[in-house]
């Protein structure tokens, strides 16, 4: 099951969304059993709005939906909100992004990037998973496919398409966090 929704890339989308056509969230089958009959199950709130000197949205509700078949939930989140994590896609891939330029850390401005253990569970996780990543990204994106290493390989995922959009195609290919 595609865990992340395409096209819908900020929080105020989400809300509309949610508001006009939560339909967009239901997944097309069920994760659990594959049976095609799910049913709007209310929601669940998140709070995934951790942009600094704004207004927050929190809570963010994010829909929830029912198999009739084996009658365990699931749901689908925008691609704003990133899933199992904390921060979004944005704040992750600058500090990727920081990390393959290899500035210093104590450069960032306080409060614009997470915890260095944080950060370095980022890192980690990207290195660990990045040929998988690589093959998968290289196979439907052909530009992708001239980057010598990890750090120039990744530099043109986040120039091209951004971390959010690299996601959302390894997502629909094979269901990673």
């Amino acid at each position: 099951m595609q865990r992340i929704v395409a096209g819908i890339d900020t929080i105020e989308q989400h809300l509309e969304a949610v508001r006009q056509a939560p339909e967009v969230y239901r997944p097309p089958c069920c994760p659990h059993c594959g049976l095609k009959i799910l049913w709007p199950h209310g929601h669940y709130e998140r709070k995934a709005d951790r942009r600094a000197g704004q207004v927050s949205l929190n809570p963010i509700p994010i829909c929830r939906y029912r198999c009739s078949g084996c009658r365990r939930t699931c749901s689908r989140l925008p691609a704003c909100i990133a899933p199992r994590r904390w921060y979004d896609w944005s704040v992750q891939q600058a500090h990727l992004e920081r990390q393959l330029s290899e500035r210093s850390d104590r450069r960032r401005a306080l409060g614009s990037l997470p915890d260095r253990r944080t950060a370095g569970r980022w890192w980690d996780w990207l290195q660990k998973s990045s040929l998988l990543f690589e093959f998968h990204l290289r196979a439907r994106c052909a530009e992708l496919g001239r980057a010598a290493d990890f750090g120039a390989f990744w530099r043109r995922v986040f120039e091209s398409m951004g971390l959010v959009q690299a996601m959302t195609l390894l997502d629909q290919e094979l269901n990673i966090p």
